[in-house]
């Protein structure tokens, strides 16, 4: 017989119900996103429909949303940085806009109508490893060549068979035969050989950027069959003027006080099992045992730890061990380490209107293998480095991408050695030996972030956007009656077209906290979405 504590009743006088109790793990965009959902349903009530409690491993909200100071009251992003594709259709715009933290320009309609598939290049400036200023036109024509070959790769997502595994292989193999089909015009031979070698390198340098952009150490690990099932949405890439931390500040100050717990990660998630709580005489099929050894019950935990960290402890987290399929997801699907490194100087040595400075070493190609020593190449792995603009706000501060091993091997290195490192590649690249190195530089480490293990997710040589779906799938899979829905999952890495974004962990969120509101049958609130 039901206990009356659990029918809601006390001495025999009907009580309100028991509010079925959650527990959302891991307080980044995902889990703020699905918590302000749950506990808004009732906007104008003092009771949520929930019993809600966030698990944060970390002191700070976020995850890999981060800002940081490297100067004073000088906001950069050490995480996430553009909001891509800021438009109506991204929920992450639009809560953005919501909360008035975005300038009129990113607002502007014409803003939102472009469709420039990210951020066009402005002015830039792309220096050879010979300290060499490269041609304009000849950067430009590269970059258009790499660029129709990225959309050709795009166009297998729903073939029937790929001529290559991987996204890497594809275009090397179209590029050599864009070589070997190269015009048969009687020129220099030693000029037409040099030409080449330099297209080359420059196409070396996009295939960098490409990673950083994708996540990955190489694009030979990206696969090419579902490589187009990624999503771009319309609008000119944005950014935060005092941070995209304060979205998440905004978020989670929303919420009611108490529902996120800090300092308190996680050990195992114990599902599939009925739990009885003597003090209230309810039954929990889900309990959550803490690092600081408290345990707590609850009738549906949602999981938005990132894919590195599962990947790094999924035969421990779960208990019993998650289903085949979805240990298989976790295991095939890509994650790798994207880090930036911020760089300040006295004084520029760029143009006032540059935006980008790229870097081109000349004795590379990608139809070579790369240098495997890491400790006297890895600074080469960097395609290019941003202007922080405007100036006026930032000084003068440039932020270079890295990715892949090399982005884990600058890790292990003190910010002397890279301030070296970089001071040198800075020096080589203008052909100026004395110019000042930087005098203060500041990083992300990311894949040694204990609860991160890297920055995001791609679909992996080996996995399909099915691998996606299969992370997303709540436990148990083929849930009844008596034992509904326990586990539940959200972060990027479960949205198939959105993967690697922060709106694609935002609608994430939003999408697991829907599966327990029409689970109970309620009825959603406008004010849920912004």
């Amino acid at each position: 017989m039901e206990s009356a504590a659990a029918a809601g009743v006390e001495g025999g006088v009907p009580g309100p119900p028991a509010r079925p109790r959650v527990l959302i793990v891991g307080a980044g965009l995902a889990g703020l996103g699905a918590a302000q959902r749950l506990l808004f349903l009732l906007p104008h009530s003092r009771r949520s429909c929930f019993d809600l409690r966030l698990l944060e491993a970390s002191g700070r909200v976020g995850g890999r949303i981060r800002s940081g100071k490297l100067t004073g009251d000088q906001v950069v992003e050490m995480g996430a940085h553009w909001i891509h594709g800021p438009s109506s259709g991204n929920p992450v715009f639009r809560l953005a806009a919501e909360y008035g933290l975005l300038d009129g320009e990113a607002l502007s309609e014409a803003n939102q109508r472009v469709e420039a598939g990210g951020h066009p290049a402005g002015p830039s400036v792309c220096y050879s490893s010979r300290g060499q200023r490269l041609p304009a036109g000849l950067v430009d024509a590269v970059g258009l060549l790499f660029s129709s070959l990225l959309e050709e790769a795009r166009q297998f997502v729903r073939a029937d068979r790929v001529p290559v595994p991987s996204v890497g292989q594809y275009l090397k193999e179209a590029i050599a035969q864009r070589l070997r089909d190269g015009p048969e015009e009687e020129e220099e031979e030693e000029e037409e050989e040099e030409a080449k070698r330099l297209k080359l390198a420059l196409l070396s340098m996009y295939f960098k950027l490409e990673c950083c952009v994708s996540g990955t150490h190489s694009m030979d690990l990206v696969a090419l069959g579902p490589f187009g099932e990624y999503a771009m949405l319309p609008g000119l890439d944005c950014t935060f003027p005092n941070g995209y931390g304060g979205l998440t500040d905004r978020i989670s100050a929303s919420l009611p006080k108490g529902t996120i717990l800090f300092d308190k990660p996680v050990r195992t998630i114990r599902w599939g099992r009925a739990c009885l709580e003597e003090t209230t005489g309810r039954s929990f099929p889900v309990q959550v045992e803490c690092e600081d050894g408290e345990m707590l019950l609850a009738d549906h935990v949602i999981v938005t730890v990132p894919l590195g960290f599962l990947k790094a402890h999924q035969e421990t987290f779960f208990s019993p061990l998650l289903p085949t399929r979805k240990m298989a997801a976790i295991k095939h699907l890509g994650f790798g380490t994207n880090n930036k490194i911020f760089v300040e100087f006295e004084q520029p040595f760029w143009e006032p209107d540059c935006e980008m400075i790229e870097v081109v070493w000349v004795d590379e190609s990608p139809l070579a293998e790369p240098a495997a020593d890491l400790q006297a190449s890895w600074f080469q792995k960097i395609p290019g480095f941003i202007v922080l603009q405007p100036p006026e706000r930032y000084g003068y501060i440039l932020c270079g991408f890295i990715a892949g091993k090399e982005a884990e091997f600058l890790e292990t290195l003190s910010d002397t050695e890279v301030l070296m490192a970089l001071t040198q590649l800075f020096r080589t690249a203008t052909g100026n030996p004395q110019l000042d190195p930087p005098k203060k530089i500041l990083r992300s480490t990311w894949h040694s972030e204990p609860y991160t293990k890297g920055s995001y997710s791609y679909v992996a040589v080996g996995s399909s956007g099915d691998d996606i779906d299969a992370l997303a799938q709540p436990l148990p899979e083929e849930p009844r009656d008596s034992k509904p829905l326990q586990v539940l999952f959200a972060g990027e890495a479960t949205h198939r077209t959105f993967y690697s974004t922060t709106h694609g962990a935002l609608l994430s969120g939003w999408r697991e906290a829907d599966r327990l509101i029409h689970l109970y049958d309620l009825p959603e609130s406008p004010h849920a979405v912004l």
